[in-house]
C-alpha cells in the first residue's frame, strides 16, 4: 500500500497521487512530498531510493528488521529508526510497530514495516495542525514524531495503571503470590522493553534539534521542545516503575516469609497441645503402677482431668500469644 501527499505553500495540494509523478513535483522546486509504504519488499525500495538518491546503507537498515531507535546523516538526507508501541490490557504485553524515515529538505518517506499498521494518526496529527504546515518536513517530522511520542507516554502511563493494581493484589488475604509473580516479570520484561526505545528516541530527538541539521526551523523548534520533554518524562517514569516493580516482588517474598512463619507457629502451637493428651495416657499406660489411682476408674478420671486441663491451659496461652 503507497500513499502520497503534496505540500505546496504550506498548503496541501494533492493526495494520494501517482508515485511516478514524485520526480516532476520534486524537480518543481518549492514543495514537500510525503510518501508512505507498508511492508515493501527489497525491490520496492531498491526503486525508491533510486528515484530520491538515497544511501545505499540507509536502504538497508530499512529492510533490516528490529533496528535500534537511531538518526543517521547522510550527504543530503537523514536516515531515522523509531517505534510505535502499545501495551495489551489483558496480558500486559509490549506491541511494537517499527518506523524507517528518510528526511530531506523536500521529502519525507516512511516506511511501516509492520504490515497492517495504521499511519492514519500520524496523518490526523498533520490535519489537525494545518497552520504549521508552511514549515515543510519539520512539520511532517514533528507531527510523525509527536505521535509517536505520545505513544511511549501512554504505554508508560497503562503500566504505572498495571503496577498500582499488583499493589492491591500483594496485600489481597486470599494466596495470589504466584499471580504476583507472573504479573510481575511480564511487567519488568515490558518496561524493559519500553525502555529500550525511549531512551534511544530521546537521542534521536536530541539530534534532530541540532541547529546544523537544518531540518527543523526556528518556529519549530518549541514543538520538537515539548516533544523531547514527554520522552524525558517517560524515560524517567520508566525508571522509576522499574524499581518499584523489583519493590514489589521482594515485598511478596518478605510476605510470603511473614505468612511462612505464622503457619509454622499454627503447626508448632497445635503439635504441643497434641502432644500433651500422648505424654499423659503414654505415662498412665505403663506397667509400674506408682501413680494415684493406678488401674481404677478415678485414675482415669484423673488422667482425662489432667490432659483437658493442660490442653485448655496451651491452648488459652497460644491464642494469647498470637499463635493460633
Amino acid at each position: 500500500m503507497i500513499r502520497t501527499r503534496l505540500y505546496r505553500d504550506g498548503n496541501c495540494v494533492e493526495e494520494n497521487f501517482d508515485p511516478a509523478r514524485i520526480s516532476d513535483h520534486l524537480e518543481s522546486g518549492a514543495c514537500v512530498v510525503w510518501l508512505d509504504l507498508e511492508a515493501p519488499n527489497k525491490n520496492d525500495l531498491t526503486l525508491v531510493a533510486e528515484e530520491f538518491g538515497l544511501n545505499p546503507l540507509a536502504v538497508e537498515d530499512a529492510t533490516a528488521e528490529r533496528q535500534r531507535p537511531k538518526l543517521d546523516h547522510y550527504d543530503d538526507h537523514v536516515f531515522m529508526s523509531v517505534y510505535d508501541v502499545r501495551l495489551d490490557d489483558a496480558t500486559s504485553e509490549l506491541t511494537s510497530n517499527e518506523l524507517a524515515v528518510f528526511a530531506a529538505d523536500n521529502y519525507l518517506i516512511t516506511v511501516r514495516k509492520t504490515p497492517g499498521y495504521s499511519i492514519d494518526p500520524v496523518v490526523a496529527r498533520w490535519d489537525d495542525n494545518k497552520h504549521l504546515a508552511s514549515h515543510g518536513v519539520g512539520y511532517l517530522l514533528w507531527g510523525l514524531l509527536d505521535v509517536v511520542v505520545d505513544g511511549h507516554f501512554d504505554t508508560v502511563q497503562h503500566l504505572d495503571e498495571k503496577v498500582d493494581e499488583l499493589e492491591d493484589l500483594l496485600f489481597d488475604q486470599r494466596d495470589v503470590s504466584n499471580a504476583v509473580q507472573r504479573q510481575s516479570f511480564q511487567l519488568r520484561k515490558s518496561l524493559v522493553r519500553i525502555r529500550r526505545v525511549v531512551l534511544p528516541t530521546r537521542e534521536v530527538l536530541n539530534a534532530l534539534m541540532r541547529r546544523d541539521l537544518k531540518l527543523v526551523d526556528d518556529a519549530m523548534m518549541p514543538y520538537y521542545q515539548d516533544v523531547y520533554d514527554h520522552v524525558l518524562r517517560a524515560a524517567d517514569w520508566t525508571d522509576s516503575l522499574r524499581d518499584l516493580v523489583s519493590t514489589i516482588l521482594e515485598t511478596n517474598l518478605t510476605i510470603q516469609g511473614n505468612r511462612m512463619n505464622e503457619i509454622m507457629k499454627k503447626v508448632t502451637s497445635w503439635a504441643a497441645i497434641a502432644a500433651v493428651p500422648a505424654v499423659v495416657t503414654g505415662y498412665y499406660g505403663m506397667n509400674v503402677r506408682i501413680f494415684p489411682g493406678a488401674g481404677t476408674t478415678t485414675g482415669g478420671w484423673v488422667a482425662l482431668v489432667i490432659m483437658f486441663g493442660v490442653v485448655a491451659a496451651l491452648y488459652a496461652m497460644f491464642r494469647k500469644l498470637d499463635w493460633l
